[in-house]
């Protein structure tokens, strides 16, 4: 890992700090809704009337143009403001966009790159369906060549706020014939053509954000195929490095955070054998010790893809090794809490109150989202490590 802060990156630092200290909004973030996407595309726009929207992406399509070490240094000073999650906004800036970026067409950045920035557009995703989640190559959906169009028929699920979005970036079976892996193609989608319904999804930590969508002789232009017919499978591949990797930069960083809401938790609950606090507990003590020992590790790893991607390298395989580490080291820190909170823990507080229990129940998915533990350990054993199948 090679990764230097030079003088002016600590006064980009500063100038974060400031900004984001005078704009953060005071105001709680809906959860659902018209009222949630309103607030996520208000705060994308300020942050990009501020001149912070798109620290690293090209200046050709509304982005600063700065080296990627900058965006680390704007994602960990937006970590310590508490600033918003940026919930229905996250799909279209942090892995649909980059894949766009990185795969599309001159015309498809310049229509759509800048308006993610602006907070005009809201993607959701379109990977999942119900006999291909995790086996990705297994996708169904199929999308039939007519003349310049597309015509779709389907299903996809667990596509985050779908019942909002303006676009669904998908991955669909355009060849039946070919391998799996080589008939695929990946399409943006408007979500207002006829033929789409979408149903919305209540999950165990009450919100509604994942939705079904159905596709019944959808058709959708070719000019919204991103890589190539029958080459969706390696654009995937990009998402997929985006949404594991520096995606979750911001969640990674903000866990330092959640460990010291745990620690002073625990100073402040009783202990279980009813001497001291749950914190003078030495089995309590211990872990929260290899949970700060565990964060730290995690910074690290992603100090090294910043790293490697300030030397020209793509998302590779490692994503999985974070993603992973993340996910599990998310369920063990709630699991603990609620542990801490005993019988209170019974009690219901949504995770978008900073509620344990809510988080606990929420953290579930996160060993599933972007491929399961299994999917992530099988690649990082394949690709990471070399390891025989």
């Amino acid at each position: 890992m090679d990764l230097r802060f030079e003088p002016e990156d600590v006064e980009f630092r500063e100038a974060a700090r400031t900004w984001l200290a005078a704009n953060v909004p005071s105001e709680r973030r809906p959860e659902d809704g018209k009222a949630m996407r309103d607030f996520d595309n208000a705060w994308q726009r300020t942050q990009f009337d501020g001149g912070w929207a798109g620290v690293s992406w090209p200046t050709q399509y509304g982005g600063l143009g700065l080296p990627i070490v900058r965006q680390l240094i704007w994602y960990e000073e937006y970590a310590r403001a508490g600033a918003p999650y940026t919930g229905s906004t996250f799909p279209a800036v942090f892995y649909g966009g980059p894949t766009l970026a990185l795969r599309g067409t001159d015309e498809q950045r310049s229509r759509h790159l800048p308006r993610i920035l602006r907070g005009e557009e809201i993607w959701s995703q379109g990977f999942s369906e119900p006999s291909a989640g995790s086996d990705l190559a297994s996708v169904r959906t199929r999308a039939r060549v007519d003349g310049d169009h597309l015509v779709v028929s389907g299903q996809k699920v667990w596509s985050s706020y779908a019942d909002i979005a303006d676009f669904h970036f998908c991955l669909f079976r355009t060849n039946p014939d070919a391998p799996k892996r080589e008939g695929l193609s990946w399409v943006l989608v408007p979500l207002d053509t006829p033929g789409i319904e979408v149903r919305r999804i209540k999950t165990l930590a009450r919100n509604h954000h994942f939705c079904e969508v159905f596709y019944d002789n959808v058709r959708v232009p070719l000019d919204n195929v991103v890589g190539g017919v029958d080459n969706g499978w390696t654009v995937a591949m990009n998402t997929l490095g985006f949404e594991r990797g520096s995606a979750f930069l911001t969640e990674q960083l903000e866990l330092s955070m959640t460990l010291d809401e745990l620690i002073a938790l625990c100073r402040a609950r009783p202990s279980r054998s009813g001497h001291g606090s749950a914190f003078d507990d030495e089995s309590v003590a211990a872990e929260l010790a290899e949970l700060r020992a565990s964060v730290t590790a995690l910074r690290a790893m992603s100090y090294r893809t910043v790293s490697k991607s300030a030397h020209g390298e793509l998302p590779g395989p490692e994503g999985s090794i974070i993603r992973l580490y993340f996910a599990e080291l998310r369920q063990q820190l709630a699991t603990l809490a609620m542990r801490v909170l005993d019988t209170d823990g019974l009690e219901f507080t949504p995770y978008w109150e900073s509620g344990w229990s809510g988080q606990w129940l929420w953290d579930f998915a996160r060993t599933v989202g972007a491929g399961t533990s299994e999917i992530q350990r099988n690649i990082i054993g394949d690709r990471f490590l070399g390891l025989p199948r």
